[in-house]
């Protein structure tokens, strides 16, 4: 329609009414888009997303380009108890008891000894740790209720309240810190390849490219592979699309002959080589990591008992971290300890 036609059929009162329902249209449309935020459309699914998700899509993006050193971006120590500790200590009875995630499954770290003698009970690494913060805030180390989690449920068992933590090789990372607080580091390790003693593979290399790759369903050890071969870092034709609920399943796969590697944590690689004389790790770890203890978000008393609960272990000369590493981890890690030791604490969160 011309312009002149548009403007003859607006002379007159009908035009007038005409303009003034277009803009009426047009202020009720307006209200809507501010209300409920315009949409556009997600790349990736084809899903409509309203400016206010884009905004929140932004604001987590911004805040893990931000993160520098996830393991200083924890409170300070504090021994005073606080609301998330006086809830562990008001529970009645047989469920006064910490509530912890922990695996069962990893030799030397969190795993049941049907040779120990004391009807399979949880021991190693971690569990000698979480002991250690029931003895401090319960006043009874073994005042503890153990439940065993897989790797992909630890994030969920905490913010769910099914945990208070969750102490289990778990890495402290930028993309964790957007759901749960962490301790200050309690072990060093990093990535490494574990894979036969027979295999062609020689570590985090070329050597991988046409292989399958196993690792747990969001571990470390999967976003790194994700990151690494968008960056040619690892070879693209490298299939990493095997995943598994816990990371052990992907000591079973290898042992099957379905996987012909596995990327994890080389703490928990080393102790599954001791398991079987067929498999042994290769090449060196290719990240620096820290193990932390998981906690809710808002739970900052809690983070900081168990941060100074962390100052005490390291110190403790006697029955301390050093004397779990030997206990557990020596055997598999080597006598000397100081690898695996975390730096001196920094705890750069305020609040």
């Amino acid at each position: 329609m011309t312009a002149p036609r548009l403007r003859a059929r607006l002379k007159g009162w009908g035009g007038v009414g005409a303009m003034a329902t277009a803009c009426a249209l047009a202020l009720v449309f307006a209200l809507l888009l501010t209300c409920t935020g315009s949409l556009n459309s997600d790349a990736a699914t084809g899903r409509p997303v309203s400016h206010s998700e884009e905004a929140r899509a932004h604001t987590q993006t911004r805040a893990e380009e931000e993160c520098t050193a996830p393991e200083k971006q924890t409170l300070s120590p504090s021994g005073a108890d606080g609301p998330t500790i006086e809830e562990i200590k008001n529970r009645q009875g047989e469920k006064r008891k910490l509530i912890v995630g922990v695996d069962q499954n990893s030799y030397r770290w969190g795993y049941r000894d049907p040779n120990s003698g004391q009807s399979g009970e949880l021991e190693g690494f971690d569990i000698d740790l979480v002991h250690r913060i029931a003895e401090d805030i319960l006043g009874d180390r073994d005042a503890v209720q153990f439940k065993a989690i897989p790797t992909d449920q630890r994030i969920p068992a905490i913010e769910a309240g099914r945990v208070d933590m969750v102490v289990r090789t778990m890495t402290i990372n930028c993309d964790r810190l957007q759901d749960v607080a962490f301790s200050a580091p309690y072990f060093k390790t990093g990535q490494q390849v574990l894979a036969p003693k027979s295999s062609p593979v020689e570590g985090y290399d070329e050597t991988l490219a046409d292989r399958e790759v196993c690792t747990a369903t969001g571990s470390t050890a999967h976003s790194t592979l994700e990151a690494d071969q968008k960056t040619g870092r690892l070879p693209e034709s490298t299939d990493i699309r095997t995943t598994v609920p816990n990371q052990l399943d992907c000591l079973v796969r290898l042992q099957l002959g379905e996987v012909d590697a596995v990327v994890t944590d080389g703490a928990l690689a080393a102790s599954q080589a001791a398991q079987d004389p067929t498999i042994e790790l290769k090449g060196e770890a290719f990240t620096a990591e820290y193990y932390g203890v998981a906690m809710k978000k808002d739970a900052d008393d809690l983070v900081r008992r168990v941060n100074q609960i962390l100052v005490d272990f390291r110190e403790d000369a006697s029955d301390g971290w050093e004397s779990s590493y030997a206990d557990w981890l020596s055997a598999t890690l080597g006598d000397d300890p100081s690898a695996s030791k975390p730096p001196a604490p920094e705890y750069l969160r305020k609040s």
